[in-house]
């Protein structure tokens, strides 16, 4: 079975999926690439994974970094998962560019090249945003570049967390 709950932010709407055991999906409502979650039961909060998540939200919408990520389950490609990974690894406050993850990704695949292009795909694809931190991944020249939730969203998450960006207060 899959689960879904409604969770309100300082930033609007986020919808969690869950399968029951670990977090599957966190979602901005609206951003692009919202899935269909049509015939998931919703209003399960009670869940152990739910309730950690909300956890964790609670303490990131204060401004601090959790400490800690809920159970996750990656439902994607292999791909997308080793970007997930990598994004993952990302430290609350900093960012990290699309060509450094390509470098990573590259480099662990023994120097097979690895479009930037690519990463940023995968990046706007990420299932489990704020989470697995895809706000963090900025432009080369550190602009503000394609976000699914919006670019105006994640220059207040950046801002929120105290990275420094291209053109934000914090530079």
């Amino acid at each position: 079975m899959n689960y879904t709950l409604h969770y309100t932010s300082p930033f609007g709407g986020i919808t969690l999926a869950s399968d029951g055991e670990a977090l599957t999906g966190l979602w901005f409502d609206g951003q692009r690439y919202f899935p269909n979650l049509y015939g998931n039961e919703t209003g399960k909060n009670s869940l152990p994974v739910f309730v950690q998540t909300k956890e964790w939200l609670d303490i990131y919408f204060t401004g601090r970094d959790p400490g800690f990520t809920p159970p996750i389950k990656l439902l994607t490609t292999q791909f997308r998962r080793e970007v997930c990974e990598i994004m993952l690894t990302i430290p609350f406050g900093s960012t990290s560019t699309y060509g450094e993850i390509a470098a990573i990704i590259s480099e662990r695949r023994g120097g097979e090249k690895m479009s930037a292009q690519a990463v940023g795909g995968a990046v706007g694809h990420n299932p489990i945003s704020l989470i697995i931190p895809c706000h963090r991944v900025i432009g080369n020249d550190g602009s503000l570049t394609g976000y699914a939730g919006g670019t105006e969203l994640k220059r207040k998450l950046l801002k929120m967390e105290g990275a420094a960006f291209k053109n934000g207060d914090d530079v």
